[in-house]
């Protein structure tokens, strides 16, 4: 069985330095989770590596399918955007680990979503 292995920490204390080189050390194996917005896409970014970016409608889809695992809006002057992790496809506990970043609410609400032993 698979398990899901989180980075938590405040913004600049390196999290992403750390995550990338997880990522790319082959003897761990470890795989990324995609999360999901609804904010526009930003130059460079890259549609299902940086985030899959979806409507707030695509959003309520998966909302109304139980699909949420862990979630967290802003307000901003551009008004609501969302940041969620979704379960899809893409995660497989039966066959991989994962490597996740994120805050102290989305590892709870992951924690919870899949459970302790995960």
């Amino acid at each position: 069985m698979g398990k899901i292995f989180y980075i938590i920490g405040k913004s600049s204390t390196g999290k992403d330095t750390i995550y990338k080189r997880l990522l790319k050390d082959e003897a761990l194996s470890l795989k990324s989770v995609v999360m999901y917005t609804t904010r526009p896409k930003r130059e460079g970014e890259k549609e299902g590596e940086t985030y899959h970016f979806v409507t707030e409608e695509k959003y309520g889809e998966f909302l109304e399918k139980g699909l949420i695992i862990e979630e967290r809006a802003y307000q901003t002057m551009h008004g609501l955007w969302r940041y969620f992790t979704v379960k899809d496809e893409s995660i497989d506990l039966n066959r991989y680990d994962y490597l996740i970043i994120g805050v102290l609410s989305s590892y709870v609400s992951t924690k919870r979503y899949f459970g302790e032993d995960k």
